[in-house]
């Protein structure tokens, strides 16, 4: 079940609460001969995706349009038709618009259900990836709104998705997320309702593609996994009618990302192969480089080494092959010493140490950004730990802790705990130091 947030941003607009609305359906629902005992819990279960039966789809319908004095239907509440898929991808692009939009407003307003509900699996969860990769195309994204949308909005969203990006690697996903989601409430959704050519909406929906997938980072990064895929599969719908099929392998690598952190290996493997295979001459080489990585790291976790180190070979080519200068942004985090670090985590699931050492250690060489620095100083500490050299561990996961300090992410987070975790166990001298440095960095609620 995913959330209804259509019926919650009408809800909202209508200014009924959930006990009026219960209350207001059992009277229409008296006016038919039903006798109906709706509660506010019962609306509650809507709001996290439950059909409501029988009439009163139809009876919510009319009491909304009653107190909103326009027609309501079905699919603007979000019960159209029964078994129809949640995901957005199921409309037409002016119905994902209006569903994207209202998701951003239930998260602006941090509506628990939106914010608690889980990733969905199977079907539901592979569905986006196969309808951005095969047909229809859309043929005519223009729009006929309010507001004409000009060159110089497009270029204040590309503005904005680095800004984020940035404020993202500096100060982790907890802090950006309320920023950029304000952001999308406030400038994206009147664009994308605005008025546009062909031509034009397509970089728009380009230009808040990208912004919704790092709104998605912010989710993942923040363990809301399930709001971090639903965003991921709306900048996927964004990527379609952009018609850049390499945002749209950029927006996989995410889900991909995710799928290994949720150990769904397999799946992990298989939208790889999706984004490689659909993207085609536009996917750069950095974006290759990391979807080759992070399938080693899968075949790894399934202990299939040949085919994991085949994937590292890949890899390695691709990462030959950059040139600064010729990538979009988005993929200005596969930096140097990105594909080392993929493939040291590879290399110590396979439990070939001396080589994950080497790799590890010369991504830590690399400059990178904050917060990439304190994965690639976790990684070494862990596997300096593995080869028994406890000085050097902890003289690692000392840096790391220093590092991560000022940043909001419950991913680093995860990693300095796990980092605090092995030096413990192994009893080795010095590790006090370092954990109470990593404590301290913890001590602080998010």
């Amino acid at each position: 079940m995913q959330p209804n947030t259509l019926l919650d941003a009408i809800l909202d607009e209508a200014g009924i609460s959930h006990a009026g609305l219960a209350a207001h359906v059992n009277q229409a629902g008296r006016t038919r001969g039903l006798a109906l005992r709706y509660e506010h819990t019962a609306v509650a279960r809507w709001l996290k995706g439950q059909r409501p039966r029988g009439q009163v789809p139809d009876l919510i319908c009319e009491v909304l349009a009653g107190r909103l004095r326009r027609p309501v239907t079905l699919d603007d509440i979000g019960l159209g038709v029964p078994g129809e898929p949640s995901a957005p991808h199921g409309t037409s692009l002016s119905g994902f618009v209006e569903r994207a939009t209202a998701l951003w407003r239930s998260d602006e307003q941090q509506r628990p259900h939106i914010l608690g509900a889980p990733a969905v699996t199977g079907t539901p969860a592979v569905m986006p990836v196969w309808e951005w990769e095969n047909p229809p195309e859309d043929v005519d994204v223009s729009r006929g709104g309010r507001h004409r949308v000009t060159h110089s909005d497009i270029a204040m969203l590309r503005a904005a998705r680095t800004h984020y990006e940035q404020m993202y690697r500096k100060a982790g996903g907890i802090a950006t997320r309320t920023r950029i989601v304000g952001f999308l409430n406030a400038e994206a959704a009147p664009l994308l309702r605005g008025s546009y050519t062909d031509e034009t909406g397509r970089q728009l929906h380009r230009a808040t593609g990208g912004l919704v997938a790092v709104a998605g980072i912010c989710a993942y990064d923040s363990d809301a996994h399930g709001l971090a895929q639903r965003y991921f599969h709306q900048a996927l719908r964004l990527a379609k009618a952009s018609g850049d099929r390499g945002l749209g392998a950029y927006v996989i690598a995410l889900l991909v990302n995710q799928a290994l952190f949720m150990r769904e290996y397999r799946q992990a493997v298989a939208f790889a192969e999706a984004a490689l295979r659909a993207a085609g001459k536009h996917i750069t080489p950095a974006l290759a480089c990391d979807l080759y990585a992070m399938q080693a790291k899968a075949y790894a976790h399934l202990g299939d080494g040949t085919t994991a180190l085949s994937c590292i070979r890949r890899a390695e080519q691709a990462a030959e092959r950059i040139r600064r200068g010729y990538e979009p942004d988005e993929t200005g985090y596969v930096q140097p010493g990105l594909v080392n670090v993929q493939v040291a985590e590879a290399l110590l699931s396979l439990g070939e140490l001396a080589a994950a050492a080497a790799h590890a250690a010369a991504a830590v060489d690399n400059p990178a950004h904050d917060r990439g620095r304190v994965h690639r100083l976790a990684m070494l500490s862990t596997i300096e730990l593995r080869q028994g050299n406890a000085d050097k561990a902890v003289a690692t996961a000392v840096q790391m802790a220093e590092q991560a300090r000022g940043m909001e992410s419950q991913r680093l987070r995860d990693r300095l705990r796990a980092v605090r975790e092995h030096l413990v166990r192994s009893g080795c001298a010095g590790t006090a130091e370092a954990a109470e440095l990593i404590d301290g960095a913890l001590r602080v609620p998010l």
